[in-house]
């Protein structure tokens, strides 16, 4: 999504810096996934708190899963776009400008 943002020059300030197109896409994609993401792990909640006979086997599971997505979704909101960021530049540096960098197959 930022790469076609930016090559199209479509970012919120109609700038085409990779940092830019990022923010942009970040800012566009933040509500959705965290809605479904904090759905998912709030909908866990009584697996981590089970009480009662099979608690230990629902914690067992509600637990890791709860944890796992809890940092699946720090990971996606904060890593990604910096790693995409990283990436991006140096494929720039390497094989040209962002224009090239689309046209090329993958």
């Amino acid at each position: 999504m930022a790469s076609s943002r930016r090559i199209r020059g479509q970012s919120v300030t109609a700038s085409k810096s990779i940092r830019e197109a990022v923010a942009a896409g970040a800012r566009l994609r933040f509500r959705p996934v965290m809605m479904t993401s904090f759905a998912f792990i709030l909908g866990l909640l009584p697996l981590v708190v089970a009480i009662g006979a099979g608690a230990t086997r629902r914690r067992a599971v509600g637990t890791p899963v709860f944890g796992g997505m809890l940092a699946a979704s720090i990971f996606g909101v904060f890593i990604i776009p910096m790693l995409y960021v990283v990436f991006q530049t140096l494929r720039e540096c390497v094989g040209g400008s962002a224009k090239a960098s689309a046209d090329a197959p993958t």
